[in-house]
């Protein structure tokens, strides 16, 4: 009996997982939980029509961002949430995101996630989102696109869902002063990690008015449609000046609100339950909640891309020098790679706005 050909997958997945383990080590994820690290594997035959050395940058793993994939040729998809969350019993047709993985393991595309390793990185989301509200730098201003032909018409009362589209940075303003702390240190973080952690704390020199925190944060991920907020009753924005601020992308509330000495006057965050934000307005306290997603996905293409261009570039050279001594693949002749964030992603929630 003939032996079988070994199994793989492409040395340019493997130059991709090895750079984001370099930028977001692993080891800093909070495994107690979350499920972090190559999720699909895709096989790799270099008989067949391989995909470009090309990665997709995505926060969420749904068919639209598959379909995008598919026909991008991609090698592999950056996908912050991981799709796989608990143990499978089976891998199916049946299921929805079970069909994008196995139609992604068809095409020769494989999955890697990151989620809380990103989060708790020095120079990752949280460290994003400082940035934010200190003024750091702005999103560059993005054109909607144009609504289909066979739109059906725009209801009456209201206008369609927008959503936030952050593309990038532009020349920041004046930065406030402040100084910046991690709220929940990692216990291993590795070296050049040492700030590694979970959630951050930005503490003001002087006190800043609200509304200018507000003003960063809508230009930082995007100007969204509107900004849902929670604050004290018998307050107005206007009169409410802030001092410290907690920032955690994503669902925040066990970050910013437990195992800390002091509530921040602000938590900016993707999402917080209603009982924890009257918990928080009782207190004097202020809760900016975007929508889960909307205070990860800006990063993407403000840092992320960027970052994970030039570690990839200096990876793929490496492992295509090596290759090429002992294997004449055709694509260890190809020494380009590319990062691309998706342009399918979005947060399921967008804004519709009632007209007057």
């Amino acid at each position: 009996m003939a032996s079988s050909s070994p199994t793989y997958c492409s040395p340019f997945t493997r130059a991709v997982v090895n750079s984001m383990r370099k930028l977001y080590p692993e080891v800093l994820a909070d495994k107690s939980w979350d499920n972090t690290g190559l999720l699909l594997e895709a096989p790799f035959n270099p008989s067949q029509h391989r995909p470009r050395n090309s990665v997709l940058l995505a926060i969420d793993l749904t068919k639209a961002v598959a379909d995008e994939a598919i026909s991008r040729r991609n090698s592999v998809v950056v996908a912050y949430h991981p799709i796989i969350f608990r143990g499978l019993k089976s891998l199916t047709l049946d299921d929805p995101q079970q069909t994008s993985l196995l139609r992604l393991a068809q095409a020769g595309i494989s999955v890697y996630s990151p989620h809380t390793a990103i989060d708790a990185a020095p120079g990752g989301m949280g460290d994003w989102l400082c940035d934010i509200v200190t003024g750091c730098f702005i999103s560059k201003p993005h054109e909607l696109p144009p609504a289909p032909a066979e739109q059906k018409p725009i209801p009456q009362l209201y206008t369609q869902p927008t959503y936030p589209q952050p593309t990038g940075i532009t020349q920041s303003p004046p930065q406030l002063k402040h100084t910046r702390k991690t709220m929940h240190p990692s216990q291993f973080a590795p070296e050049g990690c040492e700030n590694a952690g979970m959630g951050r704390l930005v503490t003001f020199s002087e006190s800043q008015p609200l509304s200018t925190i507000i003003d960063h944060i809508a230009a930082g991920v995007g100007n969204p449609g509107g900004i849902p907020i929670a604050i004290p009753q018998g307050s107005s924005v206007e009169d409410i000046r802030i001092r410290t601020v907690g920032v955690c992308p994503g669902s925040g509330s066990s970050v910013l609100m437990k195992g800390v000495s002091e509530i921040p006057d602000l938590m900016f965050t993707g999402e917080m339950s209603h009982h924890e934000a009257l918990a928080a307005i009782e207190q004097g306290k202020v809760v900016v909640s975007l929508s889960h997603s909307n205070t990860e996905r800006g990063y993407l293409h403000a840092v992320m891309k960027e970052k994970l261009q030039n570690a990839l570039q200096g990876e793929w050279e490496s492992v295509r020098q090596e290759g090429l001594k002992t294997k004449k693949l055709e694509m260890y002749e190809d020494g380009g790679c590319e990062v691309d964030v998706s342009k399918a992603d979005r947060d399921p929630y967008g804004i519709m706005i009632r007209r007057i």
